[in-house]
């Protein structure tokens, strides 16, 4: 079992900035790969952004790709953090943290992950 816990949401103004993270523990050698999924009220879930837990390998949904940054802290490697720069009001939403033991399937299929935090809501104004 994978727990993770998400941290760092906010409020902030349209062009600012916000830095999420996502602390993994209990059995992390299981999770092969994490990411990011975010759901905005009365839209679907989507995956934001994945990164491979053992190798600096990211991957980025097109809205957000030159704006966030996915990265493994450097210093514990069961903490991970997603950069979030120059955003919108369209970034409004909860985001949640994910975990998967596989590397089957499309990195944004949410059918392929095991784990999920309990998310963190960022809201952006106009």
């Amino acid at each position: 079992q994978v727990h993770l816990v998400e941290s760092g949401g906010g409020s902030v103004q349209a062009g600012g900035s916000l830095r999420l993270s996502c602390v993994a523990s209990g059995r992390t050698s299981s999770a092969v790969y994490m990411a990011w999924f975010r759901q905005a009220p009365g839209k679907e879930r989507e995956g934001v952004a994945g990164i491979y837990a053992r190798a600096p390998i990211t991957y980025y949904a097109d809205s957000v790709r030159g704006r966030f940054t996915f990265s493994r802290d450097i210093g514990n490697n069961t903490l991970y953090h997603l950069q979030m720069n120059s955003l919108k009001p369209d970034d409004t939403a909860m985001y949640y943290c994910a975990a998967r033991g596989s590397y089957e399937g499309d990195y944004f299929d949410q059918q392929t992950y095991n784990y999920w935090g309990q998310g963190t809501q960022v809201t952006v104004s106009s």
